[in-house]
């Protein structure tokens, strides 16, 4: 089993800590799950979990202007 696209945050950043609570749930659903998957993406559960802002403050989504 392996969990892919785990961002890394600095040290005083204000999501640091909701992160690793984030990360420490989605890994014991991991375990309890039925179906068994090799690749997990710890990316795609924060998108289903959190607020789109809070989303885009983690992983810092540019939206690019004029397809430029």
């Amino acid at each position: 089993m392996k969990i892919i696209e785990i961002p890394v945050l600095e040290e005083d950043n204000t999501y640091r800590f909701m992160i690793q609570l984030r990360l420490e749930t989605f890994i014991a659903k991991v375990y309890r799950s039925r179906n068994a998957c090799s690749v997990y993406s710890f990316r795609e559960y924060l998108k289903k979990v959190l607020k789109w802002p809070v989303y885009e403050q983690i992983f810092k989504v540019d939206v690019l202007k004029n397809n430029a």
